[in-house]
């Protein structure tokens, strides 16, 4: 199954990078560079997903549109995507 979140993107006053989703309670990244935060989000993304929908049995959080989502000047918007298979054998 592919899975689309948003993740809001921004620098730390330290240079480096984190990532939120806003969808995603307590969902979180951070890296050196934009790409190391890129990759770490789509990890964190792929791990909450993953939990959800395997431990807890429950239903993943609406998607919000990127267009109702308020950021600030140094923060930028990106979707993530993650794919995860949840049955054995069967590619997507």
């Amino acid at each position: 199954m592919k899975f689309i979140y948003p993740a809001i993107f921004s620098k730390t006053t330290e240079g480096t990078f984190e990532a939120r989703f806003p969808d995603l309670e307590c969902c979180t990244a951070t890296g050196e560079t934009l790409d190391d935060c890129i990759e770490n989000a789509n990890q964190a993304a792929y791990d909450w997903i993953y939990v959800e929908l395997t431990e807890f049995d429950s239903e993943l959080p609406p998607i919000t549109d990127p267009d109702d989502l308020v950021l600030s000047d140094n923060e930028t918007l990106r979707n993530i995507s993650v794919n995860i298979r949840l049955t054995d054998g069967w590619d997507e």
